[in-house]
C-alpha cells in the first residue's frame, strides 16, 4: 500500500512539472516550411532579457486581479536583425522565449503584493541566410 501511494505521488509530481514547463516557452516566430539551405550562412544566438511586468492599477492586493503591462516588449524582429543583411533573405526562422526562470522569480510577485512581476527570460533565435 505504501509503494502504491509513493508511485501516485511521483506521477502527480511528474504531471505537475510537465504542465508547468509546457507553458513556459513561447514561440514568437517559427517557419513551418523548411527550406533547404543553398550555400548560405546560419545565424543563431541567445541571451537573457528582462521580461518584467507591472500592474495596470498598482494597488496592493488589487494588483493580483488586474491586467499587467509588459515593461520590455520582446519582438522577434529585434533578434532576427542581428543576423544581418536583408530580412527577406532569412529562411527557416525560429525565435523562442523561455520563461522557465520566471517560476522561482514569482516570489517577487508575492512580495510586491501583485504590483510587479519580475521575469528573467531567455530568448533564443536562429535562421538561415540565403545566398544572394
Amino acid at each position: 500500500m505504501a509503494q502504491r501511494a509513493e508511485g501516485s505521488r511521483l506521477v502527480s509530481l511528474f504531471v505537475a512539472g510537465c504542465v508547468l514547463l509546457a507553458g513556459c516557452t513561447k514561440t514568437l516566430v517559427k517557419d513551418d516550411i523548411r527550406t533547404a539551405q543553398t550555400s548560405g550562412d546560419h545565424c543563431s544566438g541567445s541571451e537573457w532579457v528582462d521580461d518584467s511586468a507591472i500592474a495596470a492599477l498598482p494597488i496592493p492586493f488589487v494588483a493580483f486581479f488586474v491586467p499587467h503591462i509588459d515593461l520590455h516588449d520582446i519582438k522577434a524582429d529585434d533578434y532576427l536583425k542581428r543576423c544581418g543583411g536583408d530580412p527577406t533573405r532569412l529562411v527557416n526562422r525560429t525565435v523562442e522565449v523561455h520563461r522557465t526562470a520566471c517560476i522561482p522569480a514569482a516570489l517577487v510577485y508575492i512580495i510586491t503584493l501583485g504590483i510587479w512581476q519580475w521575469c528573467p527570460a531567455h530568448v533564443s533565435w536562429e535562421a538561415d541566410i540565403k545566398a544572394a
